[in-house]
This record gives structure tokens, C-alpha cells and sequence, in this order.
């Protein structure tokens, strides 16, 4: 499927009880992780997890029980055109995973431009700051 334009990502239909979320930008080696809420519609970034495979989610299941969120959020990375490539499917794979192992639904955002941005913002762990700013822009377009 690479290099074919990809559907837009919809604005989720996400519950109102919905209040906690854990984010993650997902990397093969690195995978950064936020946390953020609802109310505030900030998010406080984490230790990004450095592992591979069935490692990652280990340190992802203790993520999850530290931070009991009410649901996912993942970034899925596009072409500037909208176009999906390898990672992409990874990403989206990833979010199947997650859904799968730890029956939390995972919302998914266009996170085209996060890691520029996040390295442009002079971060010190740019994949953390990414999975920040792919929360926050979760947030921001809930009602």
C-alpha cells in the first residue's frame, strides 16, 4: 500500500467519560509516550520506551497500569501528500496490537510533521515531545 493516498483520519467519536489518555508515537526502536486529560487539554510527556517487538509492550503494560487511562491515542505517520507508507501500516499495526492485547480502545491522529516540530521546539527527548503533541491535538479537537 505504499505511496497510495490514504482516507483521511475522522475526528473521533470519543465518550464524554473518557477523561485520561495515554499517547504514543510509535518508532521502531523508540517509542515516545505522553499522558494528558480531557479537562486540561495538555499533556505531560514521559519516559520514552527504548525497545523493540514483545519488549515494547511490556514497558507499554506498565505504562498503562501506572497511568490507568481511559483509553489510547496513536500517531500515524504520513507522506506530506497524504500518502501511507511503511510506517504507516507499523503504526497502524501497533494500534491493533495495543487494542488487542489490552482491550483499551486507541484513537488514531495524522501526526505528519509532530517530530519536526517537536525537534524545532529544541526537546530534549523528541520522541516524547512528539507523542505530546499528538495528544494535544487529540485533545484539542474533542468537544
Amino acid at each position: 500500500m505504499t505511496g497510495v493516498p490514504a482516507q483521511p483520519i475522522q475526528p473521533p467519536a470519543v465518550p464524554a467519560h473518557f477523561q485520561t489518555f495515554l499517547a504514543f508515537d510509535f518508532g521502531l526502536k523508540r517509542t515516545g509516550v505522553a499522558t494528558g486529560n480531557r479537562m486540561l487539554r495538555s499533556a505531560t510527556p514521559q519516559r520514552t520506551i527504548q525497545a523493540e517487538g514483545d519488549a515494547r509492550f511490556v514497558h507499554v503494560a506498565e505504562r498503562i497500569k501506572e497511568w490507568q487511562p481511559d483509553a489510547l491515542v496513536i500517531g500515524v505517520p504520513y507522506h506530506p501528500d497524504g500518502a501511507s507508507h511503511e510506517n504507516t501500516q507499523r503504526a497502524l499495526k501497533f494500534g491493533r496490537q495495543l487494542r488487542g492485547r489490552f482491550g483499551l480502545q486507541v484513537f488514531e491522529v495524522d501526526e505528519r510533521y509532530s517530530t519536526t516540530e517537536a525537534i524545532a521546539s529544541g526537546a530534549k527527548d523528541a520522541d516524547a515531545a512528539s507523542a505530546c503533541i499528538i495528544l494535544e491535538q487529540f485533545l484539542r479537537n474533542l468537544p
